[in-house]
Parts: C-alpha cells; sequence; structure tokens
C-alpha cells in the first residue's frame, strides 16, 4: 500500500500555541493557503487516491472533506485510532505552560497525560490501525489526513527511529509524507512537502529505502 500522509489545516488553537489534543478549533488564518499548496504537490506528483481517511476530529476530517472533493472520492473514512493525543486535562493549555508543569513532556513517550493517555500509548493505536489498512487496500494508495503526534509516531515506527528523540520534530501544516508498505515494513519513505525535523535536522535522508525482507 502506498499511504500521502499529511497533517490537518491550522487552527486558531495552533496559532495561539495551546495544545489541542482531542479538542477542536476553528481555521485559523492561512488555513486554505496550506491546503491549496499541499493539493498542488498532489498534482505536481501526478498522485491520484482509492481512499481518504482521516481522524474523527474535526479539523481533520474538515481538511480530508476538501480534498476528497477537489478528487471526487465520495467518502471519507474517519477513525478515532488516527486521533492526536488525548492530553486530558491539560487541553487548550498553553504549551509553554505545560512544557513548564510537566517537564517529562514531549521528552518521555511513556507519561500518561492527566485523565488522558502517553504518547506511546497513541503510537501503538495509530500504527496498528494503518498495518490493518496495509492488510485491506494492498495494492491502492491511500490518503490519510492526521495529526503531528501521530505523524512523529508513524515516521519513527516505520523509520526505526527512538520515539523519545523525536517526540519535538517539527512536522509543518504542508507536510506531506510518501509511504510504500508491505508485509508491515516500510520499503521507501519521501516527503513531497515542506520538510519535517526528520529532515531538516538530520535525522534521516531522502528518499529512505530498504529492501524487502524474503519471507
Amino acid at each position: 500500500m502506498r499511504v500521502i500522509l499529511t497533517r490537518h489545516y491550522k487552527t486558531i488553537s495552533n496559532e495561539d500555541d495551546r495544545i489541542l489534543g482531542w479538542g477542536d478549533s476553528p481555521p485559523g488564518s492561512e488555513w486554505k493557503a496550506d491546503i491549496d499548496y499541499v493539493d498542488a504537490r498532489f498534482q505536481a506528483h501526478g498522485l491520484d487516491f482509492d481512499e481518504i481517511y482521516s481522524s474523527d476530529l474535526e479539523r481533520s476530517r474538515q481538511t480530508a472533506i476538501i480534498h476528497a472533493v477537489r478528487y471526487r472520492i465520495a467518502v471519507v473514512n474517519s477513525a478515532a485510532e488516527l486521533n492526536e493525543i488525548n492530553y486530558g486535562k491539560l487541553q487548550k493549555r498553553k504549551k509553554s505552560w505545560v512544557a513548564r508543569c510537566y517537564p517529562k513532556h514531549k521528552n518521555d513517550p511513556d507519561m500518561v497525560y492527566p485523565e488522558g493517555e502517553s504518547f506511546r500509548q497513541m503510537q501503538q493505536r495509530s500504527v496498528d490501525f494503518l498495518l490493518s489498512l496495509a492488510t485491506r487496500h494492498p495494492r491502492q494508495t491511500v490518503l490519510i489526513v492526521a495529526h503531528a503526534g501521530v505523524i512523529r509516531g508513524i515516521i519513527s515506527h516505520f523509520l526505526d527511529l527512538e520515539f523519545a528523540d523525536n517526540l519535538k520534530q517539527k512536522i509543518a501544516f504542508r507536510y506531506i509524507g510518501d509511504f510504500l508498505l508491505e508485509d508491515g515494513n516500510c520499503l521507501r519513505y519521501d516527503e513531497l512537502g515542506e520538510a519535517s525535523g526528520f529532515v531538516s535536522n538530520g535525522v534521516i535522508e531522502l528518499p529512505f529505502s530498504r529492501a524487502c525482507v524474503a519471507s
């Protein structure tokens, strides 16, 4: 399965540097320009999609619907497994306050947020869901619209990177990840939009590839 993975539009809470998690917020000032950029990159690379999936959070689902209309795809499949990390009681808090009051924030992937979950738990559910999609759509191209935390977790898992070291990597609203998955492995990874922190900080070089392992 080929997976094209993007981020939702930028929200007002993102602009205000607040944690969203399972909450939502109206689109920010540049949301349309970001989606238009991503769509232009899709067209430049000749992409066509068989299915579109999003998290069931509004910012992700609405972004996916816009892409679906442009590609004349009737159904957007939403899945809670693709939701951002559940920050629980810390939802809508300023990121600077959370970093100050919770030193393990984005340093320890196993820290469970009050009445929420850990980054590791979020990573596991989103990776498991992606693997289930690969079983259902083995020869198809699937667009997924998700969240920065989910994207960091998926990249870290499939490229065999230490998650704890990459919890703070930048994922732009114009990020486009291109994964080729087969038998539970990522055979190729590239980025078609604005570079992630994994690339700009030299953690990985593109294109990433590995040989298919015979069973």
